[in-house]
């Protein structure tokens, strides 16, 4: 009978596990369920990006308009960052994609392109105690961000050195983090940079000059005044200075591609377009929400610190930008105007736009931001292997 008995529970137990292992396979979601899963995951983060996007630029656009409504300078491009980031900065479900400010850019670079024309390089020969004054500019600036952060602000010597270099947001935060640096701080001071700068250089032109930075960037153009030749050669610069750009591997590709395709165009005399004046407010308007976006998902608490630090690093960063401007517009035939636009730490794209309103040289201007960021990658990463706190020890 115990036998019997012991063998029965046997059995019982031995056929109860393989019911369990039978119930977690039939539990178990089949291949194709998991594939269901997946898609429906992915349906689920694609429409929760696409409200995203279309808030962010339903809230530009709103910026934008609000701007021009008050006669704020540049408002497509002011507007929409100002109400975007502050929206970002409030946890609002602000989204810019990867892809949508590329073709803005290349449409600004296209645009900017057709200024170009005959005689514009006739004095290029006056552009090189600029450049030469540009280079003491960014030891300066360099220095003094840098001790503000390290001293001011208590960074580490890494996260200071990188963050308070005046060059392209990528390349400092890139080479910051592949250093130690904080990537995030690094990125979101470089942000805030690029943000009040391009927020406040319009102003300081008003109070210095008394010339204000219009609300548009030159004579409007309608879209009646496009025709299907103009649109062909506007589609044929974009495209082919987009190739261009990414095969000849320039900085800031999207912008200084089309720029160099469409100024070629125009430059020789080959077509005369121009862009109907809705575009070019679109694409600020675009950009303008995608450096609002940047903000999007950081600590609040952070950025607002982060806010702060910057307004002290920025105004001492136009106050040396301006000094230098006044000091080489001394010594050159370059404006100040000019000048102060080349110098600027401010993004390339914005500084470009600035300088189509204020009827500024903008190969001029397009030259010495380029060789900011190029000089700056270059000389900051040697710097860097030479500067080295004292407690720190040696490599």
């Amino acid at each position: 009978m115990r036998t019997t008995t012991a063998c029965s529970c046997r059995r019982t137990t031995t056929e109860g596990s393989a019911l369990d292992g039978i119930y977690d396979v039939l539990k178990r979601p089949s291949i194709d369920d998991e594939s269901s899963v997946d898609e429906v995951a992915e349906r689920r983060f694609a429409v929760r990006t696409t409200v995203a996007f279309a808030t962010t630029l339903g809230l530009g656009t709103l910026g934008a308009f609000a701007f021009w409504e008050l006669h704020m300078p540049l408002p497509w491009l002011l507007g929409s960052m100002f109400v975007t980031s502050v929206a970002a900065i409030a946890r609002a479900p602000i989204s810019v994609p990867g892809f949508a400010r590329p073709p803005m850019t290349a449409v600004i670079g296209t645009i900017l392109g057709s200024s170009f024309h005959q005689g514009l390089f006739s004095h290029i020969d006056e552009w090189l105690i600029p450049l030469v004054g540009l280079v003491l500019f960014l030891i300066t600036a360099g220095g003094a961000s840098y001790l503000y952060f390290r001293k001011f602000a208590g960074f580490d010597h890494t996260t200071a050195y990188f963050a308070g270099m005046p060059g392209g947001l990528v390349e400092m935060v890139m080479l910051g983090t592949e250093r130690g640096g904080d990537e995030r701080m690094m990125a979101l001071v470089h942000s805030a940079r690029i943000f009040l700068v391009v927020m406040s250089l319009p102003f300081i032109f008003q109070a210095i000059t008394g010339q204000a930075v219009g609300r548009g960037v030159g004579n409007w153009v309608g879209l009646d005044s496009l025709s299907l030749l103009d649109i062909l050669w506007f589609a044929m610069a974009l495209v082919a200075g987009v190739v261009l750009g990414t095969f000849a591997r320039f900085p800031a590709r999207y912008l200084l591609g089309p720029i160099s395709v469409s100024g070629l165009l125009h430059y020789f005399g080959v077509t005369d377009f121009t862009v109907p004046t809705v575009i070019l407010c679109v694409a600020q308007i675009v950009i303008g929400a995608a450096v609002g976006a940047r903000f999007a998902k950081a600590n609040p608490r952070t950025v607002i610190k982060v806010f702060a630090l910057s307004v002290g690093s920025t105004a001492q960063l136009l106050s040396i930008t301006v000094a230098a401007a006044f000091l080489v517009s001394l010594i050159s035939d370059m404006t100040f105007e000019a000048l102060v636009l080349a110098y600027s730490p401010g993004g390339l794209a914005e500084m470009s736009l600035m300088a189509l309103s204020l009827h500024v040289e903008i190969p001029f201007v397009i030259l010495h931001h380029v060789a900011r960021v190029l000089l700056v990658v270059a000389g900051a990463t040697a710097a860097f292997k030479l500067i080295r706190p004292r407690n720190s020890p040696k490599p």
